[in-house]
């Protein structure tokens, strides 16, 4: 999947409790979770006395030097990494986000979006509330400190309980690390630990928005955040309480489609697996007679190997990816044909030439980048071209987190399955359907998913006006 075309990431959040070095191993996290946005990363830590910041645009190395991570040295950290699903593009939206209130100094790093953001905010502005971004996890600070409640961890479980929508949260305070799901459970939060060295006391408690954060850190995935539960880890040691009760969950099926890594165990459930599942299912609703098999990397690859492995048809890496696009780049003043996503890929002519090749992919959104793609393939000699990809048609946009077009730029939404195959010039092109998608996920077992991209069915009550006023990028 190419970003500039298809679905934007969203973001990653990370939590460190208890080690001599909580803003290192936030950084490393954050590396792990860089996949989930890459438009601007924090770290808040905490000595124990008082928080630290710091935000900037860009990537996670970039940002975090040497010098900055030693100004930041503390025991607890929350870290964040972030594509704008919701609030402009700017570092006055980075997160996390910091106040002083008069339950003392605390910060949130938020991975979704909160549906009636929109409604809230407007009734705090009129009751004299001053907003400093136009993000919408920023009303979730406004209610905390708002709250009557007098302690910190009932003040969050009151503003918990005001918003709607999609929310994995990670807090700090002085000495204290809160971790939150919604009770949907839309999106992913895992808890970890690392053992204590010898002569030390406590374990290190660790929070994720993906397992393959805790790989890097050398954690122990030991259970998700429960749907509507917030996780409390300070100097007693571990306490929970639901704060809501949890209706239906409704976990977000596209992170086992294209999101999270697939080294990552997420909902409970292994994401490489998934995608193995959603290409063999593929391969048994869709085949067609090929020569090879071939991946859009890096999204498509697992799938593409399922299919490969249920059809017999040979796998091989025919389009290669270049993994090191900087931010910026000179394009020639004489323009060439689809530079973009030649910059990014390209074919192996060898490979390709005279072949019948099965194309697999994660999705389309708009069409243009799978247009391209094809054209690219063709070119490179191959006789056929068969698109196949491992999820339904996308024909309503997404209001939990994932930045989804509106349903006039969603190509699903307007045309038939022979119309998009026509424009992207496929000699054929099939979709997973959403009872093999759900098959191939493992739907009722571990986890029940949100499929409201897919269906248009979505499992929250959905007021677009009252979205739009915070979710300013839609």
């Amino acid at each position: 999947m190419l970003i500039s075309d298809k679905f934007r990431e969203e973001c990653g959040v990370v939590a460190i409790h208890a080690h001599p070095e909580a803003e290192k191993l936030a950084y490393l996290a954050l590396h792990a979770l860089q996949h989930r946005g890459q438009e601007s990363a924090g770290i808040v830590s905490s000595d124990g006395e008082r928080l630290r910041s710091h935000r900037a645009m860009g990537l996670v190395a970039d940002i975090f030097t040497e010098e900055v991570l030693t100004s930041l040295r503390g025991v607890l950290a929350i870290g964040h990494t972030r594509y704008s699903t919701a609030g402009d593009s700017a570092l006055l939206n980075a997160q996390p986000i910091m106040v002083q209130s008069n339950k003392g100094a605390i910060a949130i790093a938020h991975n979704g979006n909160l549906v009636n953001a929109g409604a809230i905010r407007a009734r705090l502005e009129g009751q004299g509330s001053i907003f400093q971004t136009n993000s919408d996890t920023e009303v979730l600070v406004h209610l905390i400190a708002l709250s009557r409640e007098e302690t910190l961890p009932d003040a969050i479980a009151d503003a918990l309980r005001r918003v709607e929508g999609a929310f994995s949260l990670v807090i700090i305070s002085r000495d204290r690390i809160f971790a939150v799901r919604d009770p949907r459970g839309f999106r992913p939060l895992a808890m970890g630990r690392i053992p204590a060295p010898t002569g030390e006391k406590k374990d290190t408690v660790v929070f994720a928005s993906e397992t393959c954060a805790f790989d890097l850190l050398g954690a122990t995935y030991e259970r998700d955040v429960k749907p509507g539960e917030l996780v409390i880890v300070g100097p007693e040691g571990i306490s929970s309480r639901f704060y809501a009760p949890s209706p239906a969950v409704s976990s977000c099926i596209f992170e086992h489609v294209y999101f999270s890594r697939p080294d990552s165990i997420v909902f409970g459930r292994s994401v490489d697996q998934s995608r193995d599942n959603m290409g063999r299912q593929l391969a048994r609703e869709a085949p067609v007679e090929a020569d090879i098999v071939v991946p859009v990397p890096d999204s498509g690859n697992t799938a593409a190997i399922g299919y490969a492995a249920e059809s017999g048809i040979p796998f091989r890496l025919g389009l290669i990816r270049n993994h090191y696009i900087g931010r910026t780049f000179i394009e020639p003043q004489q323009s060439v044909r689809d530079f973009g996503v030649k910059l990014k890929l390209n074919a192996v002519r060898t490979m390709l030439e005279g072949k019948r090749v099965i194309l697999v992919d994660d999705s389309i959104v708009r069409g243009t980048t799978s247009r391209k793609i094809v054209r690219m393939i063709r070119n490179a000699g191959a006789r056929e071209v068969h698109l196949r990809i491992s999820c339904p048609p996308t024909i309503s946009p997404c209001f939990y987190g994932v930045d989804t077009p509106s349903k006039r730029e969603l190509i699903a939404a307007n045309q038939s399955v022979e119309e998009i195959r026509q424009f992207i010039g496929a000699d054929s092109l099939a979709y997973l359907s959403i009872e093999g998608l759900k098959k191939a996920c493992g739907d009722g077992e571990n986890a029940t998913y949100c499929s409201a991209c897919y269906t248009g069915n979505y499992p929250t009550r959905i007021d677009v006006e009252e979205i739009l006023p915070v979710s300013a990028t839609r």
